[in-house]
């Protein structure tokens, strides 16, 4: 089974399996090579077994994990450059040298962009749209407010919140064929899309690389995506992390992905701080500028596209179970919340994918 692993175990397990695991995939594709040329002589041409690669390592701020299958060379290394190259040159909200940070920079004025910063901004802007506002990428300055990923993570003031959020709302940004306009004092922050576009990107490189067969990259145990099948056919089997006890060894369960899909879970366990007995999370609610308060602990999104999935687990969360899922379905991905209650609820395309491993949770009426 191919589990995910919670942020804390793979930092533990990244020093001691880098070497092992590169040093044995290499002498495993060393012996196929050489039990090939034995087996075949004279002209017939032989094309290796897939060898398994597995690699770990940091980039976007999280841990990533790799498992890729491939006739050729290793290229693990090359996948981290390409999440590291995005996040340096084209997502960092506070830094000046990329392209959200120009825009920021130039806020209330037109910042010339690329094509491809342009059309995942104008993928997000849909999305916020159809989600009523629940997903806004505008939300940089509240974000910065809390600080919750941060050094000082504290509950401000309402009148802080209040003008922070003069400064929200994704009509503030306009799209044009040269680049891109904030309105003066808007804030960009894709952190909710960033993992999603970074698999997006990963998809389209391996898609370029006909001696890979197959692979499963784990960003952070919180976006992950498939690139076709397993060699033994059975499918990618992923774990999802009990909301309410995700640093244990026991997941709240089992979901089974095919080729070329993308996964995305949010919830209120990644990123917060308890005051008075109260968790403040770090997703916020672009209407009232604090931590959703929507009766969920974690939403699942399944689909096609990395950004799509990463965009929808937020604005699902936000939105809550009513909404949720019209939303979801909207975008044919498949669903899975989990509410503050302990009951679980999907759509039925999820309920054939989805194994509780965690008894203490149950399954909502029609979802069992």
């Amino acid at each position: 089974m191919d589990l995910c692993y919670t942020e804390k175990q793979v930092k533990n397990k990244i020093l001691s399996e880098r070497s092992e695991t590169k040093l044995t995939d290499q002498k495993k594709r060393t012996a196929a090579l050489a039990l090939a040329g034995m087996l075949f002589t004279g002209t017939v041409s032989v094309q290796a077994e897939p060898v398994k690669y597995t690699n770990m390592g940091f980039a976007m701020n999280t841990i990533v994990t790799e498992t890729i299958y491939s006739e050729g060379e290793d290229i693990t290394s090359e996948i981290l450059a390409i999440l590291t190259s995005l996040d340096q040159k084209y997502l960092s909200w506070t830094a000046g040298d990329t392209e959200i940070g120009r825009i920021n920079a130039g806020s209330g004025s037109l910042v010339e962009t690329s094509p491809l910063v342009s059309g995942w901004l104008e993928q997000i802007l849909e999305i916020s749209e159809r989600s009523e506002g629940a997903l806004d990428p505008t939300m940089g300055q509240v974000i910065s407010l809390w600080d919750i990923d941060g050094e000082n993570p504290h509950i401000p003031a309402q009148e802080e919140i209040n003008d922070a959020l003069t400064h929200v709302g994704y009509e503030k940004v306009s799209i044009e064929d040269t680049g891109v306009t904030l309105e003066a004092g808007t804030t960009l922050n894709l952190g909710a899309e960033g993992k999603g576009i970074g698999s997006d990107l990963v998809m389209s490189y391996l898609k370029d690389q006909p001696e890979v067969t197959a692979a499963l990259i784990n960003l952070g145990a919180s976006s992950m995506m498939t690139y076709g099948n397993k060699p033994d056919g059975s499918p990618w089997k992923v774990a999802i992390t009990d909301p309410r006890d995700k640093d244990s060894s026991e997941y709240l369960g089992v979901v089974a992905l095919g080729a070329d899909e993308f996964l995305s879970t949010s919830g209120d366990y990644e990123k917060y701080f308890e005051e008075d007995g109260v968790r403040y999370h770090h997703i916020m609610d672009p209407a009232t500028g604090a931590p959703a308060r929507s009766g969920l602990m974690s939403v699942t999104v399944i689909c096609d596209n990395g950004l799509t999935a990463d965009a929808l687990s937020t604005a699902c969360f936000v939105l809550g179970e009513e909404k949720a899922f019209p939303l979801a379905e909207s975008y044919g991905a498949e669903l899975l919340l989990v509410g503050e209650d302990y009951t679980i609820s999907m759509t039925p395309g999820m309920q054939s994918r989805f194994e509780l491993m965690k008894q203490n949770y149950s399954f909502k009426a029609g979802t069992d």
